[in-house]
């Protein structure tokens, strides 16, 4: 049997799903182990996503081994809204058993998996189940985007990686994070530590399509020191090598020349100073190690499927652990950046990007002022802004209209003697503790 890869690659653009009268329901899985501090946030976000073409019919927690009041949270909220249930596992056998016990419980033709740490934009699960519309998709994936802070070396290595995932999922599928698909598989292997490519694996031979979805975002938090980046990769390209040795179904991650492709294209934005280089380069080398070190746990026959959990990539709800006193929302804000109309400009809209991307840069700093110590400031591609905020809607808002007027009214010289004006829009998405 030959390696399995998406030989047509698939993206939905905004609006392209066929349209259809039907309404769309759909199943949420989530998997949990120990998210006292994510699983109600989460259970929100999922609840409250928007129902134009899609409806959520139920959203089954499967609660493994939890030692902390992730359970006591579900329940609290299942008092409130009679979609979600409950599975709990005494013990932690892995996240792929858990989907299994999902798989067996789900009662929609379309099924979706988030995970507990994750934030989903208002419309990310509506843009994935409405592409099922379309009877020759099997299964969907969104596009995550790192909160990390880019002016760290790990925050930098999150945004490079998950921009190389954006790039080659474009060409050739491969999900995760949050995906969704329809329901035909009734289990996946539960020594899998890849769980979302085993199930694209057991759609792909079903003989659907895969598609992948950018305009569907959902944020995430990569590991915030070098230990954990190497532990979770290194996890992830194990459960790659193993998937490709049983299953014969290989990502499309794992072709170095399609990465080194990916890299090339993405590597002006992420070498654009000296720091830049060298941060890209370790990121590089510690990808190469983290690799190597996989390979070296497949000879060696070490499992996976019950991993530690990547501590710091918890940093962020321990923080808000300690502002819970002051604050019990967190708030997302994505600002679109782009070239005011009074300013005239013949560029090229490659150098148009750059120069969005380097006045973005150059802002950091100074609104950085207007927000606290412990919210998060990082810089999403060419024109993008994400803002992570401890605080209330109304608050969100004051910030966003604030941080407008500072990009709006803030010269910035790009060349000896050139000034650029930009525009901001934004959009505030809060989440209740």
């Amino acid at each position: 049997m030959s390696i399995q890869t998406a030989e047509e690659p698939v993206i939905l653009p905004e609006g392209s799903a066929p349209g259809t009268s039907a309404t769309l329901f759909y199943s949420v899985g989530v998997m949990a182990y120990n998210e006292e501090m994510n699983i109600r946030r989460t259970l929100h976000a999922v609840l409250e996503q928007e129902s134009r073409r899609t409806r959520v019919t139920e959203v089954i927690v499967v609660a493994s081994g939890c030692t902390d009041n992730t359970v006591a949270i579900v329940r609290e909220i299942m008092q409130s809204d009679t979609r979600v249930q409950l599975i709990v596992q005494e013990k932690r056998e892995g996240k792929a058993s858990a989907i299994n016990l999902f798989l067996q419980r789900a009662t929609s033709p379309i099924l979706a998996l988030v995970g507990a740490d994750i934030i989903p934009e208002k419309d990310a699960l509506e843009r994935l189940c409405a592409s099922f519309a379309d009877e020759t998709v099997g299964m969907v994936g969104a596009r995550p985007v790192p909160v990390n802070d880019q002016d760290t070396f790990t925050g930098h290595a999150a945004h490079l990686l998950w921009r190389l995932h954006d790039t080659l999922a474009r060409r050739s599928p491969k999900l995760g994070e949050v995906v969704a698909f329809r329901n035909v598989v009734s289990s996946i292997p539960p020594d899998t530590a890849v769980d979302e490519l085993s199930l694209q694996a057991a759609i792909a031979r079903c003989g659907l399509r895969i598609v992948y979805v950018p305009e569907a975002v959902v944020y995430n938090k990569g590991p915030m020191t070098v230990r954990d980046f190497l532990k979770q990769r290194r996890r992830i390209y194990a459960g790659h090598l193993l998937l490709r040795s049983q299953e014969k179904y290989q990502a499309s991650t794992m072709s170095a020349g399609a990465v080194l492709g990916a890299l090339k294209v993405n590597g002006p934005e992420f070498a654009g100073s000296p720091r830049q280089v060298l941060w890209t380069a370790g990121t590089v080398a510690l990808e190469t190690l983290a690799r190597f070190q996989g390979g070296y746990d497949v000879k060696r026959r070490r499992s996976h499927h019950v991993w530690q959990a990547v501590a710091s990539t918890k940093i962020i709800e321990d923080e808000q652990r300690k502002l819970r006193r002051i604050c019990n929302t967190q708030s997302v804000i994505v600002f679109r950046i782009s070239r005011s109309n009074a300013d005239q400009t013949n560029e090229l809209p490659a150098r148009e990007q750059q120069l969005t991307r380097r006045m973005l840069s150059l802002l950091i700093p100074l609104l950085r002022n207007y927000i606290r110590k412990n919210d998060l400031l990082s810089i999403h591609g060419n024109d993008t802004l994400v803002v992570v905020l401890n605080s209330e809607k109304h608050e969100a808002e004051l910030i966003g209209l604030r941080l407008q007027q500072i990009i709006e009214n803030q010269p910035i010289t790009m060349r000896k003697h050139a000034i650029a004006h930009f525009a901001a829009k934004y959009h505030a998405v809060s989440f209740a503790e």
